[in-house]
């Protein structure tokens, strides 16, 4: 009995030391909630088929120097930054129904984009260019596209310049810059009318099978859009632009992409 009486007594013991175990370690899990970084959260979007300003690389990876440019933007002012891909006519209405925060994404800044967005401060200077096959001596410019099938991409400022240039019927429509370029490469459209740096960049990449023709048209600028109803996003980004181009990131990010200094 004694012996029986003493092993009851030490599974008590031990129990309630447990009981005493468990009940600190609540106290201690209450003590400890999950991390929270406290940063807010920057929904940017971009069309990912844009070289050098955004596009996918050879590891699947988004990248460009637009991606960049708003990721130092959103680390300078606190943000965590989310990113989408999508598409270029798609982008205002994602802006407009706030499925995202800004569009990071070499838009040029125009009277009717900005009835329907505001803009940050200007970040890049750009043009229009007029791309040709390298063995086309026919087409030297805008001037000599009437008649000719061009092929750009919806919704950009190129779509409009060869809309001008020749008949709509003859304009083809592509999602992404790239693809209008292929569609020039394949024979299947005379020209393609692009921002400038993307077609000087796609020629760097090895595509010389084409050319440039003409002179640069329509200077423009690209902004950053951000919906009519997130002002407090606007004054933060304007900020943060502000900033990296005082403490030398942003001529930091323009030499990585386009080998030289930012123009004036």
């Amino acid at each position: 009995m004694k012996r029986i009486f003493k092993t009851v007594l030490t599974g008590l013991t031990i129990l309630a030391l447990a009981l005493v175990a468990v009940g600190c370690t609540g106290k201690e899990e209450a003590k400890s909630p999950a991390q929270d970084t406290g940063k807010k959260k920057l929904v940017a979007a971009a069309d990912a088929t844009f070289a050098p300003f955004e596009f996918t690389d050879s590891s699947g990876k988004y990248v460009g120097f637009d991606l960049d440019l708003i990721a130092a933007i959103a680390e300078e002012m606190g943000y965590e930054l989310e990113f989408q891909s999508i598409a270029f006519d798609g982008i205002i209405p994602a802006l407009q129904s706030s499925q995202i925060d800004c569009a990071a994404t070499a838009m040029t800044i125009t009277p009717e984009r900005s009835k329907a967005v505001n803009f940050s401060d200007p970040y890049y200077k750009a043009g229009q260019i007029v791309v040709v096959k390298t063995e086309n001596n026919d087409i030297k410019g805008v001037n000599d596209l009437k008649g000719k099938t061009i092929a750009v991409q919806s919704g950009t400022t190129g779509a409009m310049e060869a809309e001008k240039a020749t008949d709509k019927k003859k304009v083809i429509y592509f999602t992404g810059a790239d693809q209008a370029l292929q569609e020039l490469k394949n024979g299947a459209a005379n020209a393609v009318i692009i921002d400038y740096p993307v077609a000087a960049y796609f020629i760097q990449q090895g595509n010389k099978d084409v050319k440039l023709v003409g002179d640069i048209m329509s200077a423009e600028e690209y902004g950053i859009a951000v919906p009519k109803d997130k002002e407090q996003i606007l004054a933060d980004v304007n900020a943060g632009l502000k900033k990296i181009k005082e403490n030398g990131k942003y001529a930091e990010i323009y030499k990585k992409w386009f080998g030289e200094e930012p123009r004036s």
